[in-house]
């Protein structure tokens, strides 16, 4: 485990989560109660990461099951489905969210569950399982991808996916942590990820916590490095994975797959299967979340644009599958062709 913990339930019904805005400077955790403020955390991006953000929603219906006055299942039963609709606007992009809020709807949907204590009882355990799930996933991952990364690699990375964006471990940067912890000698390169600086902040943090080597590198230098020194792979986490292998994730995603491709140099996508959604034909059909302007004009407290400039701030960009040379799951690394391979993979039992 991590010498930090993103996200964690405490008794008594109370959600703590480490607040990732106040990162490096701070390590703050804040305390939440009841759904709806965990709806406004996720919003706010006090946590992140497509994992977390679903153990998020589904402990936000644990909290709202367990202060509940509710004297019915019914009653109780309306408002987890009042507040399930709630969590679900709180970012469109990530569907982790939606998958983990269905699970538990599913759970309390249960007829058998006919007494009020045991549906409370029912959602907590369910939203348990999902954060304990999180963990075992992302370490399988790690394990899946280790022959895919040489002894002294060097690898740029994107954003942040490690413990951070996760209940525990990583997804992207847990390949990193497994292949170090595992005796490799590697080298990342983290881009800093504008205009929220995941990757020199977060990302950052988590490694030298590690002790991982890194180097923090401009998002636009990636074609330099990549040009100049002889870099292994780019690893990078996803959002939603369309069922053709069109992949949303943090912007500068795309960017980063184009400029690998013109220098040889594979481009991994890492992701639970919940990531991957059957639904989706591709990526045209995702929503991109459109993100306040201040993201852009403003790094921290320092305004850096003039006064009234239009700004256009997608969260999230879409790599065309034939940019990817492989997606890595918890079962398996899955090649092109993927509307083939995704489906065979998810298909199984």
């Amino acid at each position: 485990m991590s010498g930090f913990k993103s996200i964690e339930w405490l008794n008594g019904g109370i959600l703590r989560l480490l607040d990732q805005r106040k990162l490096p400077q701070e390590t703050v955790y804040n305390d939440y109660r009841n759904g709806r403020s965990v709806a406004q955390a996720i919003r706010d991006m006090v946590v992140r990461g497509a994992p977390a953000i679903g153990a998020a929603a589904a402990y936000g219906l644990a909290l709202t099951a367990a202060h509940s006055q509710a004297e019915t299942t019914a009653a109780l039963k309306q408002e987890l489905a009042d507040m399930a609709e709630i969590l679900r606007q709180a970012r469109p992009t990530a569907v982790n969210l939606f998958w983990a809020i269905d699970r538990v709807m599913s759970r309390v949907d249960d007829p058998a569950l006919a007494a009020v204590d045991g549906l409370k009882t029912a959602v907590l355990t369910e939203a348990q399982a999902i954060a304990a799930e999180d963990v075992a996933l992302n370490k399988q991952i790690g394990r899946n991808a280790l022959p895919l990364i040489p002894d002294e690699a060097k690898i740029i990375h994107h954003c942040n996916t490690g413990s951070l964006a996760t209940v525990d471990y990583g997804t992207a940067l847990g390949i990193i942590r497994m292949a170090h912890e595992s005796g490799k000698k590697v080298l990342a390169l983290l881009d800093e990820t504008r205009p929220r600086l995941q990757g020199a902040r977060l990302s950052a943090w988590e490694l030298k916590q590690q002790g991982i080597p890194f180097m923090v590198i401009a998002d636009g230098a990636s074609g330099h490095f990549m040009r100049t020194q002889k870099i292994d792979l780019c690893v990078v986490g996803a959002d939603r994975i369309a069922a053709n292998g069109d992949t949303a994730n943090k912007i500068g995603t795309y960017n980063l797959a184009v400029v690998a491709q013109a220098n040889h140099v594979p481009f991994y996508v890492a992701a639970p299967t919940t990531t991957i959604d059957m639904a989706t034909p591709n990526g045209d059909a995702i929503e991109i979340e459109e993100r306040p302007a201040e993201e852009i004009t403003t790094i921290g407290n320092c305004k850096i644009t003039p006064d009234d400039v239009p700004v256009g701030n997608p969260a999230f960009d879409v790599t065309p599958a034939h940019y990817i040379t492989a997606i890595i799951t918890e079962r398996g690394v899955v090649y092109p062709p993927f509307e083939e391979n995704l489906g065979k993979m998810m298909n199984k039992d």
